[in-house]
């Protein structure tokens, strides 16, 4: 090895008085797969957003080829041949793939599509790629968008590749392909650094791993000598033990039966479409799919949120031992029955949680509809705060900390705290550990299956299969809008899974 293909040397960046990166040193040679591994938060976009252009470090110095140079703007970047992938792709949709590739470019014959779309077909071919190069961004699915990002650097001449968090988007069968083509990159000598928390993917394609952890740079080891204890170990800065306990259901009760259920958009486009399941009580039944597969609308409709166009949604009521059609109730009349909806990303501060309000206020939120007297009884929420607090380890100056002044991950520990403090009867758990350290987020699958052991019925939506595999007790996949399998968790393959997420009606993968 020894050729460095870059090469950086006390890189320190601060966003006023946080330190995102201080101190780091790290070097990634031609022809490796470079892990670039660190919790949420722990700088890792940070620094590739530095080797990109898109940030200037305070202090430090980048070296390309043995040779300092100095990155000022992402056209430094393209000009020292380095390329990145974003987490969020940047398409313009109406445009086909060889439109996107050459957008910006400003060299000769760049509109001569043939020569354009020839040329992509050479790349494609080098190392495995599956595009059609005139198919429209807005017909592709996720994987299609990614590939068009990576040729896009690869026809600018990129030899030093960065991918932040590629996989997140992806199906384990796509992740594979992603990682098949990496890997012929990294046999025609390119640099490849690849952003993640994922160990398991760390293990199964890099060279070597380098950890961040809160900004600072921990070290570099060699994937054939490490495993993932050793690496969280080295990610959290002390031994964490990584299994999730899965108890047997204890005589599990119907709780909530979905029969038939479809929802339309207001443009027509069907979102769910004929969807079947039952939830037990004393059971967690994960949800698996592509991002965008039809989770949200699903949890939604049972929680009154999304308009059902038809089918049923009967709740079994453990209080009355009656049934109830949850179809013609409001939202608040399904909390009030027991069934609560916890949707962490898409809204920690939107319709979970007010911002300028405390804890201790957050928590009373659910309870002013009982139409109690105007002076609210602080402590009963005070005392169910500060148990949040406490149990999940929240890092806060105190139950009267504002919630807006709280990291993202500190919020997501109130709002599922929260819902789970209702005592509910089914509860519906969205992407709970999304952005969450290890720590918490294993925090979070315990006080799920305390739940579970509490009889209630949980659902949970995970994006991690891993995760899903070794926590649920029943896996319901869905594709497109439809349920495509429902598998036991502890027999699950995740080739099986994978199958079943990519599977669609008329085959035909939206996104």
């Amino acid at each position: 090895m020894g050729n460095a293909a870059i090469e950086l040397r006390g890189i320190t960046k601060c966003f006023g008085n946080i330190v995102a990166n201080k101190d780091v040193n790290l070097t990634v040679n031609n022809g490796e797969i470079l892990s670039l591994l660190g919790e949420n938060g722990s700088g890792k976009t940070t620094l590739m957003n530095m080797i990109s252009g898109i940030y200037y470090p305070d202090e430090g110095h980048i070296f390309i080829d043995g040779q300092e140079v100095v990155i000022r703007s992402p056209k430094d970047a393209f000009d020292y041949h380095i390329g990145m992938i974003h987490q969020h792709f940047k398409l313009v949709d109406v445009f086909t793939a060889a439109q996107n590739i050459v957008l910006g470019l400003d060299e000769p014959g760049k509109f001569d599509m043939k020569k354009v779309s020839a040329r992509v077909a050479e790349i494609s071919q080098k190392y495995g790629f599956d595009i059609d190069p005139n198919k429209k961004i807005f017909d592709m699915s996720v994987s299609e968008k990614q590939t068009v990002e990576i040729i896009k650097v690869l026809y600018r001449g990129a030899k030093i590749l960065i991918l932040d968090e590629p996989t997140a988007v992806l199906a384990p069968q796509e992740t594979q392909k992603l990682f098949t083509i990496l890997r012929r990159m990294r046999n025609d000598g390119k640099a490849i650094i690849i952003i993640t928390h994922k160990l398991h993917e760390v293990l199964s394609l890099s060279d070597r791993v380098a950890v961040l952890r809160r900004g600072e740079y921990i070290g570099t080891v060699d994937t054939v000598d490490t495993n993932e204890d050793e690496l969280t170990e080295m990610m959290v800065g002390k031994k964490i033990s990584l299994n999730i306990e899965r108890s047997d259901p204890v005589n599990p009760q119907e709780r909530l039966s979905v029969k038939h259920l479809g929802c339309v958009s207001k443009e027509g486009v069907k979102l769910l479409d004929d969807v079947s399941f039952t939830a037990y009580s004393g059971e967690i039944l994960g949800i698996a799919g592509i991002a965008g597969s039809g989770q949200r609308e699903l949890l939604e409709a049972i929680a009154g949120l999304q308009h059902v166009s038809s089918g049923e949604i009967v709740y079994h009521n453990p209080k009355t031992d009656k049934e109830e059609n949850l179809r013609d109730k409001t939202p608040l009349q399904i909390r009030e029955l027991g069934v609560r909806l916890s949707f962490v990303p898409e809204d920690r501060l939107g319709m979970g949680l007010v911002g300028n309000m405390d804890i201790v206020d957050n928590m009373m939120l659910r309870s002013y509809r009982r139409g109690k007297s105007v002076f609210l009884e602080r402590k009963a929420p005070k005392d169910l705060a500060e148990r949040i607090i406490e149990e999940l380890q929240v890092v806060t100056p105190s139950a009267n900390t504002p919630v807006r002044r709280l990291s993202g991950g500190n919020v997501q520990k109130v709002l599922v705290g929260r819902e789970i403090a209702a005592s509910p009867t089914v509860l519906m758990a969205a992407y709970p550990v999304r952005g969450l350290d290890i720590n918490s987020s294993y925090a979070i699958y315990n006080l799920l299956n305390q739940q579970k052991k509490n009889g209630v019925a949980v659902i949970f939506v995970g994006e991690d299969l891993d995760v899903l595999m070794e926590l649920c007790d029943r896996i319901l996949v869905i594709g497109s809008g439809r349920v495509t399998g429902i598998v036991n968790g502890r027999e699950a393959n995740k080739n099986e899974i994978g199958l079943m997420m990519t599977q669609s009606a008329g085959g035909k993968t939206h996104e």
